[in-house]
């Protein structure tokens, strides 16, 4: 009588399977997360553009319309490696525009709302699919 030494066929074929249904669910949703990474470097980069606006509001009484009078450099200036240019648009609104794959030209956009001497901020996904989006913005 023989003792049975390793696997057999289709159990090695059952775990090829497991491994491929787990790989089909975890690579997009992978890819979401590296994307929503990216998405998060203009967010950063927009955080000095904040800055800027907030405090040309507190010092000059109105909200900046242009990079210059916010104090900040030319917007094709702020980039990254996935964000080509932040800019300050009218009344303080803040544009992120991306480059590279998937959220190539896509934007987001930060307004300010003035009220009771301070500034909130407002995030409009712009043209940024929902799942990219930070929660905030969604």
């Amino acid at each position: 009588m023989q003792k049975q030494q390793g696997f057999t066929l289709i159990e090695l074929m059952i775990v090829v399977a497991i491994i491929g249904i787990l790989a089909a669910i975890a690579i997009p949703q992978y890819q979401n997360y590296t994307t929503r990474a990216k998405v998060t470097e203009g967010i950063s980069l927009a955080s000095s553009a904040k800055t800027g606006v907030s405090e040309f509001y507190q010092s000059q009484g109105t909200l900046p319309n242009g990079n210059t009078q916010a104090g900040l450099p030319a917007s094709g200036s702020i980039t990254g490696n996935n964000v080509s240019s932040v800019s300050v648009g009218n009344n303080g609104a803040i544009t992120v525009t991306y480059s590279g794959a998937p959220i190539a030209s896509n934007t987001i956009i930060f307004t300010p709302n003035t009220g009771d001497g301070s500034i909130t901020w407002t995030c409009d996904g712009g043209s940024l699919e929902d799942k990219y989006r930070p929660a905030n913005c969604r």
